[in-house]
C-alpha cells in the first residue's frame, strides 16, 4: 500500500489516479477488513460495514459497523468505536444522528439467514456507540431461502437517499417476497430493480425493475438515477450502465435480449465487470473536469470510473473515463467538505478475509477542511440558505433539517427560494422538494403554480405525485397540459404522472403518445439493442407503464384500428383481463389492416401464459434462461379462450400461414404442441479431455509455492502464441471457450483479461477453488431413475437443467426429474492442471489470457 501515499503516478505503481488529487490510507485491515460499504456524515465521520461473511459466506456473528474518526482532519485516523454489530452490512446511509443500515438478519436458533432488513439505529449521545436497539424499516428485503442456500451474492445492497427525501435501495436479482414496511404495506418483487421508502419506513413502492445485481444507485440534483450493472447474456457479464426513469423496466434477464422493443435499454455495454459502490459527485471543492458526474465502481476491474452524461431527449448520452485505480472497490461516499472515502476488498476472497481491505481518503490538492456546520444549532433562514449551497451534502442535510422544523415558518422559506427565478436551478429543485415534502396536501396550490414555470414545471409536476397519500386532492389538468409541453423530460414527468394519479379519464390522451419506428421486435433468434440509448422510445414506454398501471383495457381496446393501435396494443400484453381478451377477439374481424391484424394475434399469444406468482423458494440463478418474455409461466382465465381463437385462426392458414404460428408458439413459450415451433437441442461434437494423463506430470509449477509462482510472474512474460497453443494442450479447451461464436461451456475467457490481471489469473488456474467464477459451482444431482449428475449447470429453465462434467460430456435431465440438488465448494476445475508446465510455459498461459478482451 505504500504506493498511494505518494505522488507518483509511474505505471509500476499498483494504483493509479489522475494528476491534481492526494489519496492517503485512511484504515487498514487492522480496522475494517472485508469492507463491503460505507457512509460518511456531512461532519466527516466515517462509518465501515465491515463483512468478514462475504457474498458467498453463510456464518453469522462476522460483522459489524466501525466510526472511523479524524479529530483534526488532518487526513490521518486518530480514534474509531464498535458502532453496531450487524451482519452483511450492504448499505449504510447518515442522516444527523441517524445511521441506516441494510443488512441480512439470521435466526439465533438456527444460525441461518432469516432475510435482510433495513433498519435505523441513533446516537444522540454522541459516543460512537449505537444508543440501543434499532428501529426496523423495512424487512424482508431479500429472498430468505437463497441466503441459506447461496450467501447475499445477488440480495439487495446499497441504499441512498435522493434530495426527494426518499430513500433508494438496490435490489438484487434475488429480489423479495412479502417486503413489508412500517405501515404494514407488503410488496414482492422477481427479480432485480430499485425500489424506494420514507425515513420513517413507510410508503414503500417499486421505481424501476429489470436489472441484474446492481449494488448501488447515483443520484444527480434533479433526481436522475444512475445504477452500474452486469447482465450475463451466455457469453460473459458485462456491464451496462444505465438511467433510471420512474417505472420504467430495463429487461434483465427476460426481455432484455429477444423482447427489446419492451424495454428502456441501458446507456452502454462497456464489457466485462462487476459493478459495487456508486455516487454522484457534486461538491464545489472538487475540479470542475471531476465534479457534477456520476462516479461508478468496478469491483471486478478494481477500478472506479467517471461516466460523463449529456443530456438525449429524456434521458442522457455517456462517455465513461477511468478515474482511481482500487483493488476491488467496494464504495465510496463524500462529505461536505469534499472528502471521498473509497473502500477496497483488496482480495479478501467471496467469503471475506481478516487480513485484507482497507478505506482511502481522496481530496484535490490544494483542498482545505472547512467545518460543515451544526444544522441543529441553525436558525431557519440559515437553513432555508444552504439549500442554495453548490454543495449536495449541504442542500441534502439542511432539506432534511427543515422539514422537521415547524411547517409554517419552514415551509414559507422553501416556497420564496422555489419561486425565485434568479437563483440557479439545483437551489430551485431543492427548495421545491423541499417544501413539497414540508407542505404535504396544504401545498399542492403553490406546486401547481410552481408548474406554469418553464424551468420549474418538471420537477413541479413529480412534487405533486411523489407521495401517493394525499394524492385524490391533485388536480389532473397540469398533467393534461404537460402532455402538450416541447421539452421531453416534462413529457416524461407528466406521463409518470398521470400513471400515479390513476385517473381514467387521462387514457385517451396517453394513448396518443407517438411510437417511434425503432419499436420493433429483434429478428428470430437474434439479441436486440438492450444498450444503447433509444430516447424516442422512452416517452411511449412510459405510457404504456401508465396505461398499464391503471389497468385502462377499455381505453385500449377501444384504441385497436385508431391511430394510437400501436400504443394500445403494446400496452394490452401486460392487461391480464379477461376484458382484454374479449376485446382483442372481438376486434380482430373488424380490422382490414393485415399489419394490424398480426399485432393482435402477437398480443393475444403475448397474454397466453402470465408469470407464475413469485414465493421466493427458487430463484434463476446466475445464467438464466433469458428467452423471455416469461420464465415460469402458468395459463390464467382468459387462456383457454386465446387458444380456441387461435387455434381456429390458425386452421384458416396455409402452411406460411401455420409457420407464424409456430413462430408464435416458440417466441412466447405458450406451449401449445398443435402449433409445433417448440425448440429441439441440436447434438454438438464436444472435445473431450483425458485430465489424469495432464495431472499426473509434475514440472517448475508443481515444485513450487504459490508464492513464488506470483514472484516469477512479475518477471517472465511470457509468449501469448505459446499460451494459445497450451490453452489446449493442457485440456483448458474441454471447459472454456475463448469468442463468442463457440458454445457456451464453462466460464468464458474471451474476456477474462478486463476482469482480472495477470496475479488473479495465474490464482484461479492454482487455486480453483478459491473464485469460484459465478455460475460455474460444481453441482450435484439426484434424479429419478438412480441417476447422479456432476458437473456445472451451463442453461436452465422452468422445464429443463443442462449440465457438462469435467470431461466434457452434456446431459439434459427434466427438472420435474429432481430429487436433490447440492451445490459444492470445490470447483469442478481439479487442482494440479499446471502442474507440468515450467515457468515460461504458465506465464505465456497467463499472458494469453490476460490479452482476452473480447
Amino acid at each position: 500500500m505504500a504506493s498511494i501515499r505518494g505522488q507518483s503516478h509511474s505505471k509500476s505503481d499498483s494504483l493509479h489516479w489522475p494528476a491534481g488529487f492526494t489519496i492517503t490510507r485512511f484504515a487498514g485491515p487492522e480496522l475494517t477488513p472485508s469492507p463491503a460499504c460505507l457512509a460518511v456524515a456531512a461532519t466527516g465521520e466515517v462509518f465501515v460495514g465491515v463483512d468478514m461473511i462475504g457474498s458467498l459466506g453463510k456464518d453469522p456473528g462476522k460483522g459489524r459497523i466501525i466510526k472511523l474518526i479524524d479529530s483534526d482532519n488532518d487526513g490521518k485516523l486518530d480514534k474509531h468505536t464498535d458502532f453496531a454489530d450487524v451482519d452483511d452490512p450492504r448499505g449504510i446511509l447518515i442522516m444527523g444522528d441517524q445511521v441506516f443500515v441494510l443488512h441480512t438478519v439470521f435466526s439465533k436458533e438456527t444460525l441461518k439467514a432469516t432475510g435482510m432488513i433495513l433498519e435505523v439505529f441513533e446516537d444522540k449521545d454522541h459516543d460512537g456507540i449505537a444508543d440501543g436497539p434499532p428501529k426496523p424499516l423495512v424487512e424482508h428485503l431479500s429472498n430468505a431461502h437463497m441466503l441459506v442456500e447461496r450467501g447475499t451474492d445477488h440480495a439487495t445492497n446499497g441504499i441512498r437517499m435522493g434530495i426527494d427525501g426518499w430513500i433508494y435501495i438496490a435490489v438484487g436479482d434475488f429480489g423479495f417476497h412479502d417486503a413489508t414496511d412500517r405501515n404494514g404495506k407488503k410488496l414482492t418483487m422477481l427479480g432485480g430493480g430499485i425500489i424506494r421508502v420514507r425515513p420513517n419506513g413507510k410508503e414503500m413502492e417499486v421505481y424501476t425493475h429489470g436489472t441484474r445485481n446492481i449494488y448501488d444507485v447515483a443520484i444527480d440534483p434533479y433526481m436522475n438515477v444512475f445504477t452500474r450493472d452486469n447482465t450475463n447474456d451466455g457469453g460473459g457479464w458485462n456491464i451496462r450502465f444505465s438511467h433510471h426513469i420512474q417505472s420504467g423496466e430495463y429487461g434483465y434477464p427476460l426481455l432484455f435480449q429477444h423482447f427489446t422493443d419492451e424495454i428502456l435499454p441501458a446507456l452502454v455495454d462497456l464489457g466485462g465487470g462487476s459493478g459495487t459502490g456508486s455516487l454522484f459527485m457534486d461538491e464545489p471543492t472538487w475540479p470542475e473536469k471531476y465534479n457534477h458526474v456520476p462516479m461508478t465502481a468496478d469491483w471486478g476491474r478494481s477500478e472506479l470510473y467517471i461516466n460523463r452524461v449529456k443530456p438525449d431527449g429524456a434521458s442522457f448520452k455517456q462517455t465513461e473515463e477511468p478515474f482511481i485505480e482500487l483493488p476491488q472497490i467496494t464504495d465510496l461516499d463524500v462529505d461536505g467538505s469534499g472528502r471521498l472515502y473509497l473502500s477496497a476488498w483488496d482480495g479478501a476472497g467471496y467469503s471475506g478475509s481478516a487480513s485484507k481491505g482497507y478505506v482511502i481518503r481522496a481530496i484535490p490538492n490544494g483542498w482545505n477542511y472547512k467545518a460543515f456546520p451544526d444544522v441543529k444549532a441553525l436558525a431557519v433562514a440559515d437553513l432555508a440558505n444552504m439549500l442554495k449551497s453548490e454543495s449536495a451534502v449541504a442542500r441534502l442535510n439542511a432539506s432534511q433539517e427543515l422539514i422537521i422544523r415547524p411547517a409554517d415558518e419552514s415551509s414559507k422559506a422553501a416556497f420564496a427560494i422555489a419561486s425565485d427565478a434568479s437563483v440557479a436551478l439545483y437551489a430551485r429543485v431543492a427548495a421545491l422538494f423541499t417544501y413539497g415534502q414540508i407542505a404535504r396536501e396544504s401545498g399542492i396550490a403553490n406546486l401547481v403554480q410552481l408548474t406554469e414555470d418553464n424551468a420549474l414545471r418538471e420537477f413541479a409536476l413529480r412534487a405533486l405525485t411523489d407521495r401517493k397519500e394525499g394524492i385524490a386532492q391533485v388536480p389532473i389538468a397540469p398533467f393534461l397540459n404537460g402532455l402538450k409541453d416541447p421539452s421531453p423530460r416534462v413529457k416524461a414527468a407528466a406521463i409518470i404522472g398521470l400513471g400515479r394519479l390513476g385517473r381514467l379519464e387521462a387514457a385517451s390522451e396517453l394513448l396518443k403518445t407517438q411510437v417511434p419506428a425503432s419499436f420493433a421486435a429483434p429478428a428470430k433468434n437474434t439479441e436486440g439493442p438492450h444498450a444503447t440509448p433509444n430516447s424516442a422510445i422512452i416517452l411511449p414506454h412510459l405510457a404504456v407503464r401508465a396505461l398499464v398501471s391503471m389497468n385502462a383495457v377499455d381505453a385500449c381496446v377501444g384504441a385497436i384500428g385508431t391511430t394510437n393501435s400501436t400504443l394500445a396494443l403494446w400496452a394490452l400484453r401486460y392487461m391480464y383481463d379477461t376484458k382484454a381478451v374479449d376485446g382483442l377477439i372481438a376486434a380482430y374481424p373488424k380490422i382490414k389492416d393485415v399489419k394490424t391484424k398480426k399485432q393482435i394475434l402477437v398480443t393475444l399469444a403475448r397474454l397466453y401464459k402470465q408469470e407464475a406468482p413469485y414465493d421466493a423458494s427458487w430463484w434463476w440463478g446466475t445464467r438464466p434462461d433469458s428467452h423471455g418474455p416469461i420464465y415460469k409461466g402458468i395459463t390464467w382465465g382468459g387462456s383457454a379462450r386465446i387458444e380456441k381463437f387461435l387455434t381456429l385462426e390458425r386452421s384458416k392458414a396455409g402452411a406460411a400461414g401455420k409457420q407464424f404460428y409456430a413462430d408464435l408458439n416458440e417466441r412466447h413459450q405458450m406451449g401449445i404442441t398443435a402449433f409445433g415451433g417448440e425448440e429441439k437441442s441440436v447434438p454438438t461434437k464436444e472435445v473431450k479431455v483425458d485430465l489424469s494423463k495432464i495431472l499426473n506430470k509434475k514440472g517448475q509449477i508443481g515444485n513450487s509455492s504459490i508464492e513464488d509462482v506470483m514472484l516469477m510472474l512479475a518477471k517472465v512474460k511470457g509468449d501469448p502464441k505459446k499460451g494459445k497453443a497450451l490453452f489446449t494442450q493442457q485440456g483448458c479447451v474441454a471447459c472454456h471457450s475463448l469468442t463468442r461464436g463457440e458454445k457456451l461451456k464453462g466460464p468464458f475467457m474471451g474476456q477474462i483479461g478486463s476482469i482480472m490481471n495477470r496475479q488473479q489469473i495465474a490464482e484461479s488456474i492454482l487455486k480453483p477453488s478459491a473464485s469460484i467464477s459465478q455460475g460455474f459451482a460444481t453441482v450435484m444431482i439426484t434424479a429419478k431413475g438412480n441417476k447422479n449428475y456432476m458437473g456445472f449447470i451451463t442453461d436452465e429453465s422452468a422445464q429443463k437443467i443442462v449440465m457438462r462434467n469435467i470431461t466434457g460430456e452434456v446431459f439434459t435431465i427434466k427438472s420435474s426429474d429432481v430429487i436433490t440438488r447440492k451445490e459444492l465448494k470445490t470447483s469442478m476445475m481439479p487442482v494440479g492442471l499446471a502442474n507440468a508446465l515450467s515457468y515460461d510455459e504458465f506465464a505465456s498461459l497467463v499472458t494469453f489470457l490476460s490479452q482476452q478482451k473480447n
